[in-house]
């Protein structure tokens, strides 16, 4: 059989013979592999002139609900992936990482963008900047879409949440996605994209597949087109200098496997929960996805006089690793993805062994559970001992992508940072100490050399992720040897496909290009009350200038009463007197509260609640005697998709401007109100 791209709206098999993949605990052949006749200048232009228009004219919402359906009938196709998951060696734990992993990182992506993000096609990011004296002259940043395409080349490891992981922050930003999956479990990536495009929740030309070699599909992309790459650092380095890349300045991200770290802290004693947590993460690392992953733990980095008990713990516990059929119950740990990476691992294993003593596993013969090795890509836990790793350097050099570590001694907390730091840049570091200043001093170390830290002890142990799960709202990457590169970390993974453009003009100007109010912008107003108002009927900028209202002593002793803030500013004449204030004053939130009073309508409307009070800030003090008033004006408003049988509604957010009878600004803030649509 003979794997499918999907290219400029077809599924195409390539011409001629192709790569053959194989059955990683069989040996079966499963599928050929090739792209051979792909016009991949074709598919290029099928995401700048088919998906990108498409996407481009979504908002942010409906690309997150496009998402959303998208992620549901992934789901419910499940088991179909776990069939085909297993024949790469996955057992059920191994895939569900991958797929149902995968599959909730789209749903976390859909739920961020609804959240976070306006119901519109551009983000404006961040605040108004004065840039003139008068305010006749602002700027302010905004994110738009880029009309290009997202080429994602993955790696063999994770087929599905390496695929999902990228084209969710990048189809939620507008850009269409042509994917490259390794070869040696691209089956399983086709598996999925063939779902993605039966479901129809995407756009046409939203995502397409290449299965095979790249070929030349980098000479054709363009400046406005975005690169990433996930795999080896060296295969990394070719692609990033590509002619076509360095000449049209093409953003490039890569994610490159590096030697994470675990260290074990220097106040840990044996019988203390942290150091069962320390064997128990290793030895987790070693075996999930037979250590195919980019953050396993490659280096072990222990208290001299813990290194004997850590390797007979550790030894002891994988022992009980069960390698084998991942279809026979009891198996814990499956095969490598095939035959070239198996033997790939023993070489490596045999180059650090020139170095490292060999405590346990190191290839050979070793019983496996369900099959035997004849055709598979089986390999054995193994744990190695480098006693001097300040002088012996192959463990910092070489990567055995496999279930391999190697145990090394620190005298002190600086030299575990510094054999830590030897690595050249990981994605992932981990500490487990009970110690927070221990922890400090060596996460303030570490950091710099690492994408994410973890501290584990007792207290998070229970909830906490573990060393090498990346997580959507986290940023996955990391410097040097691990590609320098960033991918997730929530918000900040979609805005790494669009272009930030700082606008500059007249508040005018500037509201009418970003759909939000700016301070000194026209404003409008008539004889209806806004709150009475439904969200279609209200334009941004309308805006009431309520009643004028005196403060008075009373309102001050009686909000102190009813909220129980008797703070001296409030209530003591001398001490207010030789104050930073220099007299008394009303309590801050009473003058937001007495400021909803005067703005807000009583009677029933289109008003639903109040959803949120932002950017609160206190300027002026309101002291007995001040006469306050409110400017409310429409900043901008998020049209939200109803949910069930509730009421069709949006949020307005409100800028509000309490000024004293100096006209002088004593609170601005902004508050956001569900108000009813008329329409769904």
């Amino acid at each position: 059989m003979k794997l499918a791209s999907y290219a400029a709206g077809q599924w195409q098999e390539g011409t001629g013979p192709g790569a053959a993949v194989f059955d990683a605990v069989s040996g079966d052949p499963v599928c050929e592999v090739s792209s051979d006749g792909i016009d991949f200048a074709a598919m290029v232009r099928h995401a700048h002139e088919v998906g990108s228009p498409a996407l481009r004219t979504m908002t942010f919402h409906e690309r997150a609900a496009a998402l959303k359906a998208m992620a549901r009938h992934l789901m419910a196709k499940k088991e179909d992936f776990y069939t085909v998951s297993a024949r790469t060696g996955a057992t059920r734990a191994d895939g569900w990482v991958d797929i149902e992993g995968g599959i909730g990182t789209v749903f976390s992506y859909a739920s961020l963008v609804t959240r976070e993000f306006p119901n519109d096609v551009i983000l404006v990011e961040g605040e108004i900047e004065r840039l003139s004296a008068k305010g006749s002259f602002l700027g302010r940043h905004i994110l738009s879409p880029k009309p290009g395409v997202a080429v994602h080349i993955n790696a063999y490891n994770f087929p599905c949440w390496g695929m999902l992981e990228k084209i969710a922050p990048s189809l939620a930003a507008g850009m269409p996605v042509i994917v490259k999956p390794a070869t040696a479990s691209a089956y399983l990536t086709a598996a999925m994209v063939r779902e993605i495009i039966a479901s129809g929740c995407l756009p046409e030309g939203s995502v397409q597949l290449v299965c095979g070699s790249a070929g030349d599909l980098l000479d054709h992309l363009g400046e406005q087109d975005v690169v990433t790459f996930t795999g080896s650092a060296s295969t990394g380095r070719k692609l990033k200098i590509h002619p076509n890349i360095v000449a049209k300045s093409i953003p490039f991200t890569m994610e490159a496997d590096s030697l994470n770290c675990a260290i074990l802290g220097e106040s840990v004693q044996v019988d203390e929960p942290e150091f069962a947590l320390f064997i128990r993460e290793v030895a987790r690392e070693m075996t999930v996805k037979a250590g195919q992953k980019c953050t396993a733990i490659r280096r072990v980095i222990v208290p001299a006089d813990k290194m004997q008990a850590v390797a007979a713990a550790l030894q002891a516990r994988l022992a009980g690793t069960v390698v084998g059929d991942p279809a026979v119950a009891g198996v814990n740990m499956g095969s490598l993805v095939g035959r070239d990476q198996a033997r790939d691992v023993q070489a490596r294993v045999d180059q650090l062994a020139q170095e490292c003593e060999v405590l346990l596993g190191g290839g050979g013969d070793f019983p496996l559970t369900g099959c035997d090795n004849s055709g598979g890509a089986f390999y054995p836990p193994t744990l190695l001992l480098c006693d001097d790793p300040f002088n012996k350097r192959l463990v910092h050099e070489v990567e055995a992508f496999g279930p391999v570590s190697t145990l090394m001694p620190y005298g002190n907390l600086e030299e575990a940072v510094a054999i830590a730091a030897l690595g050249k840049g990981s994605l992932a570091g981990s500490v487990y100490t009970y110690d927070d200043r221990e922890a400090r001093r060596i996460v303030l170390a570490a950091a710099c050399w690492h994408g994410r830290m973890l501290v584990l002890n007792r207290d998070c142990a229970g909830e906490s992720t573990g060393h090498g799960s990346p997580l959507a709202v986290l940023v996955h990457g990391g410097p040097g040897r691990a590609g320098g590169g960033e991918e997730l970390g929530g918000a900040r993974a979609v805005k790494h496909y669009m272009q930030r453009t700082a606008l500059q003009g007249s508040p005018d100007t500037l509201m009418a290009i970003t759909g939000e109010y700016h301070p000194g912008a026209r404003v409008y107003s008539d004889d209806r009350h806004p709150f009475k108002k439904y969200f279609e009927d209200l334009q941004i900028g309308e805006t009431l200038v309520t009643h004028r209202r005196t403060v008075t002593e009373a309102d001050i002793v009686n909000f102190g009463c009813i909220s129980g803030d008797h703070f001296y500013a409030h209530f003591d004449e001398i001490a207010a007197r030789d104050s930073f204030f220099g007299k008394r004053v009303a309590h801050g939130y009473f003058v937001i509260s007495a400021a909803a009073g005067m703005f807000v309508h009583p009677s029933p409307g289109p008003v639903i609640a109040n959803y949120g009070l932002e950017n609160l800030r206190f300027i002026e003090p309101v002291a007995p005697g001040d006469t306050i008033r409110v400017k409310l004006s429409v900043r901008r408003k998020i049209k939200k998709e109803p949910r069930g049988d509730e009421q069709p509604n949006g949020v307005v957010v409100w800028a509000i401007e309490v000024t004293n009878q100096d006209e002088k600004p004593v609170a601005v803030y902004d508050i956001m109100t569900l108000v009813e649509r008329r329409e769904a």
